[in-house]
């Protein structure tokens, strides 16, 4: 059985590209955060494996790329978007580098044994013709690309040095319909032309495939070879007149407040249930538990630094007096609290400032796990008969 792993098989060019495959022969794996649509395709000729490119999975494709059955790797997933850079939230960079550029490269490591080989492997990533020349306007997801083009140019030449016949396609295009991507719908009667010629190019083992090169884009880009910069102003300004432009907030920015003492797995399920949903995760770290009557036994400085080694928060700061206060520094979007504190006195007074400000408290359901209580009480108990000479 041949197979093949795509990488974003399940919406866009990756479900067309996807489509085609299994018309083709191939069993495929498919690696996306969510399957493809019931019916779309063939429920026996593929397996759906969760993947998150924001998290990155080692294992998978470890186990993926030592599959021997496995013939053909694409990588299709990929996120932009049409902003001035003013526009776009530091979480939104670092999602846009990560799963464009950082993770995708990840992967091709990962496979590279078997695109190195002298067997036959066939290997394709969707660059962009953003990635060919400056994008104002687009300036984050043209850098992201651009390491993505540069990147595949760069190991090509060093394929052909190791002596396989065996490349990477870099598959850049321009915009186009039938495809979530550009907030459409998958159509695949309009993608799947496109999905034939990719695959008759990365089957070929050809290096770059830019579609409609002749006819638009060879003159495209020698009029940005030309003079760079009339190009960019040209560009930009295409862009704003169109409509193009969203300058909007896209970022979803999440806050919660706890003194963290003795750091468990309870904390850690905690802050991994707030970063799923948000975008951005601000964590504020209280002085003491003295406002819970509890004794604190490692200090504010140390508690904050292993907070923020976790990889679910992404800023870590000293708690406000209430987390009221903490809207008017960070303007959060998502509050997050145990439903314990639901219909408190105090989260009541909370509801109703942030109801003319956007913000949704999240109640967490309590669920029954470690705590630091326990555990303070077990430390206590085991040491108070226990004499400690200096």
């Amino acid at each position: 059985m041949k197979k093949a792993v795509i990488v974003g098989g399940s919406n866009g060019i990756g479900l067309a590209i996807s489509n085609r495959l299994i018309k083709e022969g191939y069993y495929l794996e498919i690696c996306d955060r969510t399957g493809p649509e019931a019916g779309v395709l063939d429920a026996d000729s593929f397996h759906h494996n969760y993947c998150d490119l924001l998290d990155f999975d080692e294992d998978l494709f470890t186990s993926l790329a030592a599959d021997q059955d496995v013939k053909l790797l694409m990588v299709t997933a990929g996120i932009g978007r049409v902003a001035d850079f003013q526009a776009h939230h530091i979480a939104e960079i670092d999602r846009m580098l990560t799963i464009d550029t950082v993770s995708t490269i990840k992967i091709f490591r990962i496979f590279y044994d078997r695109i190195l080989s002298k067997d036959t492997f066939y290997a394709g990533v969707m660059g962009s013709i953003s990635g060919w020349m400056s994008t104002p306007a687009a300036s984050v997801y043209a850098a992201a690309k651009a390491g993505v083009v540069r990147f595949v140019e760069s190991v090509n030449i060093e394929l052909e040095v190791a002596g396989t016949e065996n490349r990477i396609l870099d598959v850049s295009p321009a915009s186009f319909k039938g495809s979530k991507f550009y907030g459409g719908k998958n159509d695949l009667s309009v993608t799947g032309p496109l999905a034939e010629e990719i695959l008759a190019h990365l089957f070929n083992r050809d290096t770059r495939f830019i579609p409609q090169y002749e006819e638009t884009f060879k003159a495209v880009l020698e009029r940005y070879a030309a003079d760079p910069h009339e190009y960019g102003l040209h560009s930009y300004n295409y862009k704003k007149e169109s409509g193009r432009l969203d300058d909007s907030r896209k970022v979803k920015v999440g806050y919660l407040s706890g003194t963290f003492d003795l750091f468990h797995v309870g904390h850690l399920n905690l802050l991994r249930r707030a970063k799923a949903q948000c975008d951005y995760l601000i964590v504020g770290v209280h002085d003491s538990g003295k406002w819970k009557g509890k004794e604190t036994f490692i200090p504010l400085e140390e508690r904050k630094a292993i907070v923020g080694a976790c990889k679910y928060v992404d800023k870590v700061v000293d708690s406000c007096r209430e987390d009221s206060d903490a809207w008017d520094l960070w303007h959060y979007d998502r509050l997050f609290v145990g439903s314990d504190y639901k219909g408190t006195e105090r989260f009541n007074r909370y509801e109703e400032y942030f109801k003319d400000k956007g913000v949704e408290i999240v109640y967490f359901p309590y669920t029954q796990s470690t705590s630091s209580t326990q555990i303070r009480k077990t430390v206590l108990l085991k040491t108070k008969d226990i004499k400690i000479e200096e």
